[in-house]
Parts: C-alpha cells; sequence; structure tokens
C-alpha cells in the first residue's frame, strides 16, 4: 500500500434532509475504504428536523453554516481536514470505490474533475441529457455529476462566488475550466430524478437550458436568480 496518499473529505451541503442522509452516509461508507476518507462533512445550513442529528448518529461530521449553498460549501472547505475536497449532493451516490478514483486522478496529476452522471429513471429523455456528461466541456458539467478539488486548487481559485444563490457550481467549474485541465472520469454517479419528474422533464431542462444561454449572455447572478425563482423554484 502506497504510504502517504491523500485523503477526501466528503462535502456535503443539507437543509431538511432528514429523510434520505442516513441512506447516503451508510451507501458512501458502504462503497469507500476507510483508510481513504479522512471524513464526511455535513454543512448544515439551517435545518429545522433533525438532519444534524440523524447524520451525527451515522458517523458523518456535522457543522453549520449561513443557509445558502456557495456558503455552505466554501465553510465546508474552510473546515475540511482533506486534502482532496469531494462536493455531493445529498441525493446522488457515486459509483462503488468512487475514493480510489478520486485519489489515483489527484496522484495522476489532475487537480480538479467529475464522474459523469446517470439518473435513477428509465426516461429516455434524461438519458439523452446525461449521456452528454462524459463530453468534457463546461457547458456539460453541473453540480449533479459531483465534483474532485484538491483543497489547494480550491484555496487558490477563491471557492464558490457567494453571489450566487443558484447556479454557483456551474460559475465555479467554468473557472476551473480556465485554470487547469478538468477531468472526466469514466464511470457515472447516480443522482435523483426527482425534480424533473414533479416539474416535467422536458419543461425543466427548458429551463436550464435558458440559464446557462442567459450566463452566456452576460447574465450575473441576480438575473439568474430571479429567472430561477420564477421558472424553476416551487
Amino acid at each position: 500500500m502506497k504510504k502517504n496518499r491523500p485523503q477526501i473529505s466528503i462535502v456535503i451541503p443539507v437543509l431538511n434532509e432528514a429523510k434520505g442522509i442516513a441512506q447516503t452516509i451508510n451507501y458512501l461508507t458502504a462503497n469507500s475504504s476507510p483508510e481513504n476518507i479522512k471524513e464526511i462533512l455535513i454543512v448544515d445550513g439551517g435545518s429545522v428536523d433533525n438532519t444534524t442529528s440523524i447524520a451525527e448518529h451515522y458517523g458523518a461530521r456535522v457543522i453549520h453554516s449561513e443557509k445558502g449553498r456557495a456558503k455552505q460549501l466554501n465553510y465546508g472547505a474552510k473546515k475540511a481536514k482533506g486534502a482532496i475536497l469531494y462536493f455531493l449532493h445529498a441525493d446522488t451516490l457515486p459509483p462503488h470505490d468512487f475514493d480510489q478514483s478520486l485519489i489515483d486522478a489527484v496522484e495522476e496529476g489532475f487537480e480538479t474533475g467529475c464522474f459523469q452522471m446517470k439518473f435513477d429513471s428509465n426516461s429516455l429523455f434524461l438519458s439523452f441529457f446525461a449521456w452528454f456528461t462524459r463530453v468534457n466541456h463546461e457547458i456539460c458539467r453541473g453540480g449533479d455529476q459531483s465534483l474532485f478539488v484538491t483543497k489547494q486548487l480550491f484555496n487558490r481559485s477563491g471557492g464558490f462566488d457567494e453571489a450566487y444563490v443558484v447556479y454557483e457550481d456551474n460559475e465555479f467549474i467554468g473557472r476551473l475550466y480556465k485554470s487547469t485541465f478538468f477531468k472526466i472520469l469514466p464511470r457515472h454517479v447516480k443522482t435523483s430524478a426527482r425534480r424533473y419528474q414533479e416539474r416535467g422533464m422536458v419543461k425543466l431542462q427548458y429551463h436550464f437550458g435558458i440559464m446557462h444561454l442567459k450566463n452566456y449572455l452576460g447574465a450575473g447572478p441576480d438575473q439568474l436568480y430571479d429567472y430561477y425563482k420564477r421558472k424553476i423554484s416551487v
């Protein structure tokens, strides 16, 4: 076994995730090696259910942050103890031995990247869009694919822009693409299709596309959030 291999801090921002957080933590523990995982770090943005007590019961480290994904992600990165930061949504599950894939990538010289993505749905429509996550272009990226970045690169990059209430993942990844090579790992995370099923697959994908277009045309964080509130948020 190699000595002094970098360890991973899995950073998961949460808000009222009591229903599924135990399953996620158990899955991460069962599908990784303990010597590779420094911590599962739950960054709570003010949950009013028992998310935090459940997370602690199942072995995660819980810290408390101001509400807002960018703020929670930045605070998690600041407090993380691992050399590799792995940002993960609470409803996204990485592949078996994901930790080995991340460490191997970093040891090969890749400072940042993500897995490809599949939905937990048989929808051909969603499968079509998920297929594009194998394409190494920033337009094909999103937080649902998870994101790994060395803590050194995260600090150099300045982290997430907290002016973005939404679209913070895309904005940050766009900057990473400009600063270094972004690695697409060959395996897939599986993410929940619940939001698409609740709000309409075509409708929601259309609105996400418009947000990408608005960003490309120069819309700022306030304009993107305004569109999100009007068209996507429930």
